[in-house]
């Protein structure tokens, strides 16, 4: 807890919807900023409960949330996922974010996001061609690569590194990524 928190509103049943569920995580992005911890968050929202998720959540994220962490890093796992990227409320989530990035809007300056099993084995062509248009939006160098828990079906670092390694990125996009560090760890 000393450099920072993680927050997963899919497991916690977080629905950014939910007036006080909104005001509770306003009470923890404010403390993680005054006392200088990051932000990891898994911001997909339950999809066992099909509870609701895309651009209006990633905009209730963005406007009500990211202006109370300004001089925190915050970074979203998974191209704002849960691991694979065929579902097109993910995408419209982070098209959010990727608008705001391109926009230079101030409260998207620390943000950073993370490939951790975006890019499984059995990626289509088209969801591999949504990745690869999402990390050039946001800028490579505000792309973090991960593995995740290697159980529970989830490839082991070496094999998840090979899957994302087969997106259409150039190869210097992939050095750069390879080399980014999380700004928390520096």
């Amino acid at each position: 807890m000393r450099r920072g928190i993680k927050l997963h509103f899919g497991n916690s049943d977080v629905q950014l919807d939910n007036p006080e569920h909104l005001e509770q995580l306003r009470r923890v992005f404010r403390a993680a900023n005054e006392h200088r911890m990051a932000i990891v968050v898994h911001l997909r929202a339950d999809i066992n409960r099909r509870r609701p998720y895309g651009s209006a959540e990633a905009r209730v994220f963005l406007n009500e949330l990211l202006p109370l962490v300004p001089d925190v890093p915050v970074q979203i796992a998974h191209l704002a996922g849960a691991g694979g990227y065929s579902d097109s409320a993910v995408d419209s989530a982070m098209a959010v974010f990727a608008a705001a990035v391109k926009r230079h809007d101030r409260r998207s300056r620390r943000l950073r996001f993370d490939v951790t099993s975006v890019a499984k084995g059995d990626i289509s062509a088209a969801a591999a061609a949504l990745v690869v248009q999402r990390i050039r939006q946001v800028g490579v160098d505000r792309v973090l690569y991960g593995s995740d828990a290697s159980s529970g079906g989830n490839a082991q670092p070496r094999e998840g590194w090979a899957a994302f390694r087969r997106l259409p990125l150039a190869a210097v996009e992939f050095d750069r990524i390879a080399r980014n560090v999380a700004p928390y760890l520096r």
